[in-house]
């Protein structure tokens, strides 16, 4: 049996915003555990030259919620990029989440040679549904998961491997 387009990007975006939303959870309760303004993880990096968590979880959202609409033709939401708590950020996966979720597999599958172009500071970027799907959207997606979960890592949230994964 084949994967589908659909199988390779909606159930695996909505799996992982779900399990950042339960990092999200983990990351409220290390702050007031710890007395820690939330604030100060919410806009932390892991270097001076990146951008803050928040802008992670923003990204991890546009990308899921972009290649969505790429791939199956419809207009993404938008969403403003002002989100400063935890809870204003697990609200903005919880839109994300209900999005993909109207996203159909008949909508994405057989979009494998469907033009995709993407506007950059760069210039335009322009690929085929597939390969934009395995060498762009995930690759960035998970980027921006994995830069999340290290910041909070880094400020000793107790989160793991398997909180990254998440349970089956």
């Amino acid at each position: 049996m084949s994967l589908s387009m659909y199988q390779a990007s909606i159930p695996v975006f909505i799996r992982m915003l779900g399990n950042l939303s339960k990092i999200l959870d983990k990351a409220a309760a290390h702050a007031e555990a710890k007395k820690i303004d939330p604030a100060v993880l919410i806009r932390d990096r892991l270097a001076p030259d990146m951008l803050p968590f928040s802008f992670q979880i923003q990204t991890a959202t546009d990308s899921a919620k972009g290649c969505a609409a790429r791939l199956s033709g419809i207009e993404a939401p938008s969403f403003a990029d002002t989100e400063s708590t935890f809870p204003e950020l697990k609200e903005r996966i919880e839109k994300t989440l209900a999005f993909l979720k109207t996203v159909t597999a008949a909508q994405i599958d057989g979009s494998e040679e469907r033009s995709v172009t993407l506007k950059t500071r760069a210039g335009e970027l322009h690929f085929k549904g597939q390969e934009y799907l395995l060498h762009f959207a995930l690759p960035n997606f998970y980027f921006h998961l994995s830069t999340a979960y290290a910041i909070l890592r880094h400020n000793g949230v107790d989160v793991g491997k398997a909180d990254f994964l998440g349970g089956r």
